[in-house]
């Protein structure tokens, strides 16, 4: 019996420790995944559900999504500023009951001015709560939280798989019934998720300085206590909504630009869906590693402006003509593409939550979340405008990125003092 003891009891802690965060942490990932499995079910199936049971246009459907996309835009930073002034766990709680509140309210009328507000007034606290999770994770991981992120993403794409999996069934049924069922999901998930989270302990709120984010001085005093006027903070927020373009490029333009300029199969789409999933969830973790300190994170900022010249130029390559070279080079893109996605993940991550100062941290994060929530909105409709451009359309967006590479490396580097470089703690252990 104690030999049994001795050997089950240092795989338990092995286990606990290679998730950051103790007990709330791994709960929180939990909500996460069941978050992304409901969103899975019900963002597949939006578009279809108001074509089919609500009566709406295609010009109808377009407009809806896009007002409750601009509405979304100022969820993260109001979602940053309460958490600033409340305790952060009450505030996740009312984002998801808001949430559950404003899908369930969609049952409730084919009116097109009630639908599309009633999608604006869910848009809010769900773009808030991408801002509110982050701000969890990097209060209760501490120095592991790039680490944290990077599980946190692994499960998240896992529960998005599932969820979509979970809607193509019942959307292979079509019936009424069957889209309500995907609606009534994802709002019971975030009831679930509401009543994990009351089980959350609140964490932390960091109370000691690391970095000075107005300049190169790491005197406290320093730093500013608004991002609305911090302009190297805002210059850092604009490039990374430039960034966060790899979200468009795979979802949007990709499946476009196989259609109406490569020879490759339709159905390839799809598979490079599955394949930047799968991607994410095999490597997100162990890359993870390369961005253990802000200095290292922002030495990412190089191979991330590489990998986005391979990808554009592989885009650009497929359309040459011939399907084994358009297979290939679609395939070469997404990869490519997706450990951009990964590499930049890492880089954005720590980076902002180093440069946030510790009072206004849930503000600056809140900003920070802007760059997200406008290429949401604004990504989109440049890709089309890309693919209908043609291949040449292609390098000139991977120029762009790598110019906002180069960029964004030195407004990073100036703004790190050089003290807390030589001490990685420094910049990541008081969180």
């Amino acid at each position: 019996m104690s030999r049994s003891t001795h050997t089950t009891h240092p795989t338990r802690t092995a286990l606990k420790d290679r998730i950051p965060g103790g007990r709330d942490g791994r709960r929180m990932l939990v909500i996460g995944f069941i978050d992304k499995c409901g969103t899975g079910l019900w963002s597949t199936a939006m578009a279809l559900y108001f074509t089919f049971v609500t009566g709406l246009d295609l010009g109808q459907v377009g407009l809806l999504i896009a007002v409750s996309g601009a509405a979304g835009i100022a969820g993260a930073p109001l979602g940053g500023r309460l958490a600033d002034r409340f305790p952060l766990v009450r505030v996740i709680i009312c984002t998801q009951l808001l949430r559950a509140a404003a899908l369930l309210a969609l049952l409730t009328t084919d009116d097109y001015l009630l639908l599309v507000l009633f999608s604006a007034a869910g848009a809010l606290p769900d773009r808030a709560t991408n801002v509110l999770t982050k701000l969890y994770a990097a209060r209760v991981a501490g120095p592991d939280r790039v680490r944290y992120q990077a599980i946190n993403r692994t499960t998240s794409n896992i529960g998005w798989t599932l969820g979509g999996l979970g809607a193509a069934a019942a959307l292979a049924v079509g019936s009424t019934t069957a889209f309500h069922l995907l609606l009534v999901g994802d709002a019971l998930s975030y009831l679930v998720m509401a009543a994990l989270t009351l089980r959350c302990a609140e964490p932390p709120a960091p109370t000691t300085s690391r970095i000075a984010a107005a300049s190169t001085d790491a005197t406290p005093t320093a730093k500013p206590s608004n991002p609305w006027r911090d302009r190297g903070f805002l210059g850092f927020t604009a490039a990374d909504s430039v960034f966060f373009l790899h979200d468009s490029i795979l979802q949007v333009a990709l499946p476009l630009w196989i259609v109406h300029a490569t020879d490759a199969p339709v159905g390839l789409a799809p598979l490079l869906m599955v394949a930047n999933s799968a991607l994410v969830v095999i490597f997100q973790v162990p890359l993870s590693r390369f961005g253990s300190s802000t200095e290292a994170a922002r030495r990412l900022l190089a191979p991330l402006a590489v990998l986005f010249a391979v990808g554009s130029l592989a885009l650009t390559v497929s359309a040459l003509g011939g399907r084994t070279l358009s297979i290939a080079a679609l395939i070469t893109a997404a990869v490519v593409l997706t450990f951009a996605e990964m590499i930049h993940t890492i880089a954005s991550w720590e980076i902002s939550v180093a440069l946030a100062p510790d009072d206004a941290q849930g503000a600056y994060l809140g900003v920070h979340g802007l760059a997200q929530s406008t290429q949401r909105f604004v990504g989109p409709l440049l890709m089309t405008g890309l693919v209908s451009a043609g291949p040449l359309a292609w390098p000139f967006l991977g120029a762009a990125l790598v110019a906002t590479s180069a960029a964004q490396n030195r407004l990073v580097r100036r703004r790190l003092p050089e003290p807390s470089l030589s001490v990685a703690k420094v910049t990541v252990s008081e969180h």
